[in-house]
């Protein structure tokens, strides 16, 4: 994959050292709130009672807790992703500023990146609240109803065959022409750069990230799984065809659930 103009090596490390130490952290923790649920339960975790099996609705102060699980979780889901357009934009940067052009801040850059999956992950929270809320979320946080997954599963694989999948997918998978066509000088000229790609981003994983309510929003083999998916597609070229592969499993999986929730014999 093009990666534009490139950073000399010792920068390119750094940079790449930075980003992958910051996912690891993100990662740890994911693990570490994943396991802390598994064994004190949802409910503990979020710092809210509960009695017996019977979950009470969650109240409005449960979403600071989820917002930061799910910021964390996206973080350590994308940012591995995100890897090639940062290293351009870092390496278009420096070219700049060596024939005098104002200074451009990486972390700028990759903070307006952070803050569109930020934004993403209060609605997700308040996704997960309302569907908490009326008992369609069981205590490991998936879908208690076959139906439900169902829906997003086939929701998910639709969406990979969409005009609008591509053209996002388009956008993260050429980050010179990206940076080229969408330069901006300057600190405010970085976040609003970083937010652009970031939109783009989410653009083309939103419907994968919110299959994260079929299997369980802190199941550690699921979120491994979905990261698997959302890496190759962005960094691979299109004929490599990882967007078209998942549809394919994705609806097969959904209409599986979708008919079974109809003739419990089938399969």
């Amino acid at each position: 994959m093009q990666t534009g103009i490139a950073l000399p090596r010792r920068e390119r490390f750094l940079v790449g050292a930075s980003l992958a130490g910051v996912a690891l952290i993100a990662w740890a923790y994911t693990i570490y709130e994943a396991r802390r649920m598994s064994l004190a339960g949802v409910s503990e975790c979020m710092r809210m009672k509960m009695s017996g099996p019977d979950f009470s609705s969650w109240p409005a102060a449960t979403l600071l807790p989820m917002f930061l699980m799910w910021a964390v979780m996206m973080v350590a889901m994308m940012l591995p992703s995100a890897l090639p357009m940062i290293l351009t934009f870092a390496g278009v940067s420096r070219s700049r500023r060596r024939i005098g052009r104002a200074y451009t801040s990486l972390s700028i850059f990759v903070g307006g990146y952070v803050a569109v999956w930020c934004a993403f992950s209060a609605i997700a929270a308040l996704g997960q609240w309302w569907l908490h809320r009326h008992a369609l979320l069981s205590s490991s946080m998936a879908a208690t109803s076959s139906s439900l997954a169902g829906v997003l599963l086939l929701a998910a694989a639709v969406f990979q065959f969409t005009p609008l999948k591509r053209a996002c997918l388009t956008h993260c998978r050429g980050p010179l022409e990206f940076i080229m066509t969408r330069w901006r000088e300057g600190n405010a000229g970085a976040f609003r750069m970083g937010l652009e790609h970031g939109a783009f981003c989410a653009g083309c994983c939103w419907a994968l990230m919110a299959l994260l309510f079929v299997a369980g929003v802190m199941n550690i083999l699921w979120i491994a799984v979905l990261t698997l998916v959302v890496c190759p597609e962005k960094l691979l070229p299109p004929r490599a065809r990882v967007s078209v592969a998942a549809g394919i499993v994705l609806a097969g999986w959904g209409l599986c659930l979708v008919i079974r929730q109809f003739s419990p014999t089938f399969l």
